[in-house]
């Protein structure tokens, strides 16, 4: 399918649309359904979602009228400098934009790109980067900052978010894939957020996500996970801290 055969459309357009756009969601992060079970995830994403519907973005195909991809944001107020952008990532935007008000806003955040694995390789995430920071522009936000989630990070779960940031692959550029698409779309990477999404759980939480017992105290990798869950047997508690990486945009 052509990229001219898709429209940019957003999930205040049809109930419809907001429902599909829901499934494909579901779908693509299911496999990694325990990032659902941070604070600001629980407390505020799925409002934040309908509050700013028309900010919510689906590349859908006017053939079927379904989504290929979708692109989801949220406004928020920032008036500090990029340094300044908090350890917190992800979590941070969600709470800041669930409990602002958008009319104080000026800056977009970028929260997640989603793709079915059926329609990937066909450059729909890439151009779901631009669309964000076109509506971003469109609607008057002095500049859109995402928190990355670099999607090879799961191969090396080991290595710090500091270091992998600095790999570059034979050909001398970002090593990355996902980050490496940012930057090709104008991004500039300010630095990791290291507490991007964290989630604390019972024990029991986490041994149904790994499939296996913890019998000791200690860092267990997960499957899609950047880093390792770090497991408490005395406390009978988990928690992963997922860093991820801010970059940000100027118009």
């Amino acid at each position: 399918m052509a990229l001219s055969e898709l429209v940019v459309r957003t999930r205040a357009d049809s109930d419809a649309l907001r429902r599909q756009a829901v499934e494909v969601e579901d779908a693509v992060w299911g496999p990694l359904g325990f990032l659902n079970h941070t604070r600001a995830h629980r407390e505020h994403y799925d409002r934040l979602l309908e509050d700013h519907a028309d900010l919510q973005l689906c590349l859908v195909d006017e053939a079927t009228g379904r989504p290929v991809a979708l692109a989801n944001c949220v406004p928020v107020a920032f008036a500090g400098d990029l340094s300044e952008l908090p350890a917190e990532g992800w979590d941070w935007l969600v709470e800041t934009g669930g409990t602002g008000r958008r009319s104080q806003a000026n800056v977009l955040g970028a929260l997640a790109i989603s793709v079915p694995v059926a329609e990937r390789g066909k450059g729909y995430a890439f151009r779901m980067i631009g669309e964000l920071h076109r509506i971003a522009e469109a609607n008057g936000f002095e500049r859109m900052i995402a928190p990355v989630r670099p999607s090879a990070k799961t191969v090396h779960p080991h290595a710090s978010m500091a270091d992998y940031i600095g790999w570059q692959d034979e050909r001398g550029r970002c090593f990355d894939p996902w980050l490496r698409s940012h930057l090709a779309q104008g991004g500039r990477v300010v630095h990791p957020c290291e507490r991007s999404m964290v989630v604390s759980e019972h024990i029991a939480f986490w041994e149904t996500w790994a499939g296996r017992r913890f019998e000791t105290s200690g860092d267990y990798t997960l499957a899609g996970g950047l880093v390792p869950v770090a497991i408490d047997v005395e406390g009978q508690r988990g928690t992963y801290s997922e860093p991820n990486v801010w970059v940000a945009y100027t118009h």
